[in-house]
């Protein structure tokens, strides 16, 4: 049997990445959101590039994160998980409010949102059960 393991999880980093531009293009140019992002004096707009970037550093963090500590523990799924999700809502702190104005705040808060739930639930679920190690 071959290991697929590395296929099922670029699958589904992938998945996340066109999930992020997909969103990008229908509320950027579809709803007419204007996406930017203010830090202290200035404000910069975030491109599909960023989004497509974003995603993807996650993607592969995540995924490194989950690599290592299934070298390290039989609970690497379940430390992983714990980790994920404090990342996520820490990044749900962190990001979407930097937006300016109502739509940039909310556009950033679902991107952050659906890209780190297609991650949770996709590299979680990408090794079958009892093959933690």
């Amino acid at each position: 049997m071959t290991n697929n393991l590395p296929l099922r999880r670029a699958a589904v980093a992938a998945g996340a990445i066109l999930v992020a531009a997909a969103e990008f293009t229908i509320l950027h140019s579809v709803a007419g959101v204007d996406l930017a992002a203010g830090s202290g004096n200035s404000t910069r707009q975030i491109t599909v590039a960023a989004v497509v970037v974003a995603a993807a550093v996650a993607a592969l963090a995540g995924w490194a994160l989950l690599a290592v500590l299934e070298r390290l523990t039989a609970r690497a799924r379940t430390w992983w998980t714990t980790i994920a999700v404090a990342v996520l809502l820490l990044s749900l702190l962190v990001g979407p409010p930097s937006g300016v104005g109502a739509g940039a705040r909310a556009t950033l808060g679902l991107l952050h949102l659906s890209v780190g739930l297609v991650l949770i639930l996709g590299l979680r679920r990408s090794r079958p059960e009892g093959l933690n190690r």
